[in-house]
Formats: C-alpha cells, structure tokens, sequence
C-alpha cells in the first residue's frame, strides 16, 4: 500500500468511527499528518529534528525556525552533536535562546555524543518505548517526544492530548463548554485508533479553517 493509499484508509476509518472526525474531513480535506513545517531544514536528521523540536517549545514555529537558522549558521551547517557541544551556555543563550533551551540542547547533544541516545535504535521500539528514552533528556517532555514521533518516525497513531491546539480543536469541534482536560481527550480519542496521528492532523487543521 502505497503512502497516499493508506492516508486515504486512515481518514476513511476515522470518518466511519467518527461523525464529526467525517465533518472534518469534509471541510478540511486530508492533510499529511506527518508534514513537518520546516522546509526540508531537518530532513532525514533526527538530531536536527529534536533539536528544533526543542527550540519550539512554548514558542511558534516561526520564531524556533528563526532560532535554529542563527544556530545552524553559527555552527557552518546543519547542528550535529558533536559541534552543538563545543558551545557555551551563555553562546546559545546569544543566539536568543533561553537559559533552560540551552541546557537542554546540551543534554541532548552530550547524550549523542555518549551513546546513551541512538536515533536508529528508536525505529525498533514501540511508541511508549520510544518516548520513555526520549524524554530522559532534559526539557523533553510528552510534548517534544510526541512530536518527535509524528514528525521523525512518522509513526500513525500518537495523540498529543497535552497539545493546547488539539485541546482547543476538540471542544471547538465537539461543542464543549470548557476545554477539555488531557484525560478527557485521550479517553475521547479512544475511537481514533490505531488513526490518532491522523485525527491529530485534522483537528490542528480544523482551527486554521476557522
């Protein structure tokens, strides 16, 4: 089965298991859920990857792409582990970074460099697996592994309940009169598997065609 093919099998099922996931759909088509808005910038480079999933945390996108451009032209290119940690602290901060983003991009980088973090072992673990080594990096939390996942792994079913986009997409979508807290998320997102990333995909899609 083809890339297409199987997008096309998963919003399919999502629309049968769910009426407004099928209103969805019909409003707002079927994105990639797995498109990372970067322009090609991390592409097949994990560590790049997790480096500006670090970056945009609590931030957008554009400001963390802004962020990790200054850093990839301080390093002479795309950041690797090894050069990543020949920087100070206080040369990442410089770059606009903050204190606690700058601890963490350490961590991760002298965790590559160590051994205790291998990309390539990831694709052999489960998505809970996964995620339990990822964030035993400082600063990345459910969040930053979950879109590592999505993103870099393009694994198919991840739900990044904790997501206050997704949160604000659901009770938009299911008509609720606050937003729904992570558990309740999840627990509504039951119907979605083994489709979550997909159903992610629309939800954050649904608050742009708002």
């Amino acid at each position: 089965m083809t890339a297409h093919q199987e997008s096309d099998a998963a919003y399919s099922a999502l629309a049968t298991a769910d009426p407004v996931m099928a209103s969805i759909v019909s409003r707002v088509g079927e994105p990639d859920p797995f498109e990372f808005p970067d322009d090609g910038r991390t592409a097949d480079d994990p560590f790049a990857g997790m480096v500006l999933h670090i970056l945009s945390q609590q931030i957008s996108m554009k400001v963390a792409i802004t962020l990790y451009d200054r850093l990839s032209h301080t390093l002479g290119g795309t950041p690797t582990a090894e050069h990543l940690l020949r920087m100070s602290p206080d040369e990442l901060r410089a770059l606009g970074t903050s204190h606690a983003k700058a601890k963490y991009l350490l961590d991760l980088a002298a965790r590559v460099v160590g051994g205790d973090l291998v990309f390539s072992e990831l694709n052999g673990l489960s998505d809970d697996e996964a995620t339990a080594v990822l964030t035993q990096v400082k600063g990345v939390g459910p969040w930053s592994a979950e879109m590592f996942l999505i993103h870099q792994l393009m694994r198919p079913d991840v739900l990044p309940a904790g997501d206050l986009g997704i949160r604000l997409a659901v009770q938009r979508a299911y008509s609720l009169d606050v937003t729904p807290t992570i558990t309740e998320v999840r627990e509504r997102g039951e119907v979605w598997r083994p489709h979550r990333t997909y159903a992610a995909a629309l939800l954050w899609r649904s608050l742009k065609a708002l």
